[in-house]
């Protein structure tokens, strides 16, 4: 499943890129916050804040992905349903800049409206290092914005959960039947012995509405065998889902 840019910027989204030889390390300062916005129906634009704390000028620059699921996971489109302004900056040491992301379209409208959703793409971009040994490292944010539709607010996720058995593997299905996204982070599972097994201890990810989304877990078949309860953090509240595994077929 291709889940690289199912990560917002706390968790893991950031990739490191190696772009010299040598036996050190830079570390680049570029800091993204926040690390979601969320634009009511009635907003036309938000902002987020790109700052340097590194030691060297930092490059960077922002790039708008359409972000919807389907049975292959995530999928990412180039789009201009959002502009960047600006979308490419230069941060001195210290520096920070407020980056402006303003809607163009109108939002999601109608009676079965739901959230849309969208990803940004902020690159840190390599500079000449001027012949200094060593590492150079990279970073890469993906951060979500969520358009509220126009009207009712939308309906809050309503999610269904399963448990699949595919041999020694056990996979998790969600499917989110409500109309605003779940974030899904901290998940661990409580047999009918009472053993706590955690899954995950951070984020996994995020299912949008009308979508169903999957995970191979890391545990084993025979941590979920007996039955139990799986715990987890939804949207940041915590939410527990008696659970038992069904196979892989249903």
């Amino acid at each position: 499943m291709r889940s690289a840019w199912l990560r917002d910027a706390l968790c893991s989204g950031l990739l490191v890129s190696l772009l010299a030889a040598g036996g050190s390390a830079d570390a680049s300062g570029l800091q993204v916050a926040p690390t979601t916005l969320n634009l009511k129906a009635s907003q036309n634009a938000d902002g987020l804040w790109l700052s340097n704390t590194g030691d060297s000028v930092v490059h960077a620059q922002v790039r708008v992905f359409h972000w919807t699921q389907d049975a292959q996971g995530d999928r990412l489109t180039a789009s201009r349903g959002l502009v960047i302004s600006p979308p490419m900056l230069q941060l001195a040491v210290g520096e920070r800049q407020l980056v402006r992301v303003i809607r163009m379209g109108a939002p999601p409208n109608g009676g079965s409206a739901v959230e849309d959703a969208y990803r940004l793409a902020i690159d840190e971009l390599p500079v000449d290092a001027q012949g200094k040994p060593g590492l150079q490292f990279v970073l890469h944010y993906s951060l979500p914005v969520f358009i509220q539709p126009a009207g009712a607010t939308a309906a809050p996720a309503q999610l269904e959960w399963s448990l699949l058995r595919d041999g020694d593997h056990v996979m998790l299905r969600v499917t989110n039947h409500g109309g605003s996204h779940a974030q899904l982070a901290g998940l661990s599972y409580i047999d009918t012995m009472g053993r706590r097994t955690d899954i995950t201890p951070g984020l996994l990810g995020y299912v949008l509405p009308d979508a169903t989304m999957r995970w191979m877990l890391k545990p084993s078949a025979a941590v979920f065998a007996a039955g139990g309860i799986l715990e987890a953090m939804v949207n940041g509240e915590k939410a527990a889902q008696n659970l038992s595994l069904v196979d892989r077929s249903h």
